[in-house]
């Protein structure tokens, strides 16, 4: 047996969470969250690069430009689904330390291919493709983490393994324009590129907005396999898992959850580009870190308000406030290509990304309640051993269940900025997409109050 297995792991009961538990948790928790903030960084790492492609010389229509934005949250989310359930089968140690190794493949990729501009287009595809390394990991990271926390305290740390781990998109878009403007790495990190725009020429070290990742990702990989714990009692095979797909409430929660983390991604991928079309007397990477940064934070302190307030009431009010923020950018962008004001557009957008964070907080406090209330409901009555073994299944399925909504919802980095590009090459602008998310999140505002929140709701959360 290995020496990072643990046998015995019983959080919902005080005297072990106190002596034991909680210092362990509290270990796995800070470990898993730069992983997930490395992997954030390398999955949204395109956002920042397209937008400087076209200035060192690669031709690239905006279409094209949209597409390598968008293919890593396809294959992101696609990873997930398979993700989602690789911690009860790998062990939560070994799956986070492979996971995180495994994105060295695109960080290094990204750095050679950019230094030549006669790298052909198929090849940043396949490399915005392997980027979805990074989307993957967070089904896993997150399901990993739910195991060692208790009800009680399942909104805060999947709230600070969330939310800080979503820091990573903020932290590409602010410091990839910061390295790429000198040597990091000396010769080994290659020769200058020559940037040029409106007449002035300049260098710049765009490879290393993938090698800078590479020392860190190892660095990680290695604290994941040395100081991380496996638990015996979160393993489970994939068909024990696939109960989820029977589950109303598993649907359900896709649904909630790819309004609000698969908003927030979604923007953070294509926010510097649609700056870049709407605004272009604007620098984008300026700007384009913000929204990711407010959106991370609002989710940390999301899961402690939902601890205390209920998920569900948090999420209802979360939406509501998105579908103000939308209709505020809509009301600040340019119409026909003219006018528009810029501040405007960046508070609401501001605003947008706040809601989305706290509604990511909300909706993942309320999947693991949910879970663990239907399985109490049907052990009400048995004997001890049933009620604590509800306990030890309704974990395993909240786990199975956090994954595979963050699978789903991850969708979302490929469709909103794809949306942006159909509506502008349709109509001009990227009204319509707009509008169509403003109805999207009408619908999760029906199903959160109907069968969550309301009086007499059929599973309070």
């Amino acid at each position: 047996m290995s020496r990072y297995m643990i046998n015995t792991w019983e959080p919902e009961t005080p005297s072990f969470w106190q002596t034991t538990g909680k210092a362990t948790a509290a270990r796995n928790l800070w470990i898993s969250i730069p992983a997930l903030l490395l992997a954030f960084a390398v999955w949204m790492v395109w956002s920042v690069v397209v937008v400087n492609l076209p200035n060192i010389g690669f031709t690239y229509s905006n279409n094209q430009l949209f597409w390598l934005t968008a293919l890593p949250g396809l294959s992101g989310a696609t990873l997930r689904i398979f993700y989602s359930f690789m911690v009860p089968i790998f062990g939560g140690r070994r799956w986070t330390a492979i996971s995180t190794g495994s994105l060295l493949i695109p960080a290094i990729g990204i750095g050679l291919a950019v230094q030549d501009v006669n790298t052909g287009y198929p090849t940043m595809l396949i490399l915005a493709l392997l980027c979805g390394f990074g989307g993957g990991n967070f089904a896993s990271s997150m399901a990993n983490i739910s195991f060692f926390y208790p009800k009680a305290s399942k909104g805060f740390a999947l709230g600070m393994n969330a939310g800080l781990g979503n820091l990573g998109v903020s932290v590409v878009q602010f410091v990839v324009p910061l390295v790429i403007t000198f040597a990091v790495f000396g010769a080994w990190g290659g020769d200058s590129l020559t940037w040029v725009k409106n007449g002035v020429s300049k260098d710049m070290w765009l490879q290393n907005a993938g090698f800078i990742w590479v020392p860190f990702i190892a660095l990680s990989t290695l604290l994941a396999w040395f100081g991380m714990n496996d638990l015996a009692s979160a393993k489970a095979s994939f068909s024990e898992q696939a109960v989820i797909f029977k589950r109303k409430h598993n649907w359900l929660m896709c649904w909630l959850y790819t309004g609000t983390f698969g908003s927030f991604i979604g923007y953070s991928a294509a926010f510097p580009l649609l700056i870049k079309i709407q605004f272009p007397d604007v620098n984008p990477l300026d700007y384009a870190f913000l929204g990711p940064l407010v959106g991370a934070l609002a989710r940390v302190a999301g899961g402690v308000i939902s601890d205390k307030l209920g998920g569900a009431r948090v999420t209802l009010w979360s939406f509501l406030l998105m579908i103000g923020a939308v209709l505020g950018v809509l009301y600040f962008m340019p119409q026909g290509g003219t006018g528009g004001n810029f501040n405007g557009f960046f508070w609401m957008f501001m605003l947008l990304f706040a809601g989305t964070g706290i509604g990511n907080a909300s909706t993942f406090r309320m999947i693991p309640v949910i879970f663990l209330t239907e399985h109490q409901r049907a052990a009400a009555g048995k004997d001890k051993a049933a009620q604590e073994q509800a306990i030890v299944d309704a974990n395993k399925e909240g786990a199975a269940v956090l994954g595979f909504t963050s699978a789903v919802a991850a969708y979302g980095a490929f469709f909103i900025p794809k949306s942006y590009g159909t509506s502008i090459a349709l109509t001009g602008s990227p009204d319509a997409a707009l509008w169509c998310f403003i109805g999207f999140y009408v619908s999760c505002i029906a199903i959160t109050w109907w069968c969550y929140a309301r009086k007499n709701a059929p599973m309070p959360c």
